[in-house]
């Protein structure tokens, strides 16, 4: 008698909510681990089905999938996380998430301004970043990368400080 119960691709895409490709992918990444029946049949462990949950959940918190693997990989034998896992392991997430939080608190107070980005495309840009002088601050989207508007005016068109910082 085995002492680990199986259950059909199909059960665990049913009891996950997941679709079965999903979890076929899943396995390819090394998240999920299942065997083929003599019947050539995928099967996995009913304990996948704790894995599956919490590989959901550390995607509904905005982790990909390599910080998935990561953090299962910290798992002894590659076991189904506990409780305990779940605490630690969200622990060492949280300033990520925080650092997340706070990228997009500032990117939705800043929607309606103009990004900084050096386009010119917008309407309003013209206001915010006259002359494009948010590219002397260097590339990309100054403003969501932390530079404020104000500081931005300061600079002038040789990349100089303006008045008082």
């Amino acid at each position: 008698m085995e002492s680990t119960p199986w259950i059909s691709i199909g059960e665990v895409a049913a009891r996950s909510g997941i679709a079965a490709s999903a979890l076929r992918f899943y396995e390819v990444e090394g998240l999920i681990a299942g065997a083929r029946r003599a019947s050539g049949r995928r099967q996995y462990p009913k304990e996948v089905l704790r894995r599956v949950a919490f590989i959901l959940a550390a995607q509904r918190v905005g982790l990909s999938l390599n910080e998935i693997r990561a953090a299962l990989a910290t798992l002894p034998e590659k076991r189904t996380p506990t409780v305990d896992d779940w605490a630690k392991l969200s622990r060492a997430w949280k300033p990520l998430l925080d650092a997340r939080i706070a990228a997009m608190t500032q990117l939705r107070d800043q929607l309606s301004a103009c990004i900084g980005c050096g386009c010119l495309s917008l309407k309003r840009c013209a206001l915010y970043n006259p002359g494009d002088v948010a590219a002397t601050r260097g590339s990309g989207a100054r403003y969501l990368l932390g530079d404020r508007a104000d500081d931005v005016a300061r600079v002038g068109s040789a990349g100089t400080l303006r008045g008082k910082v």
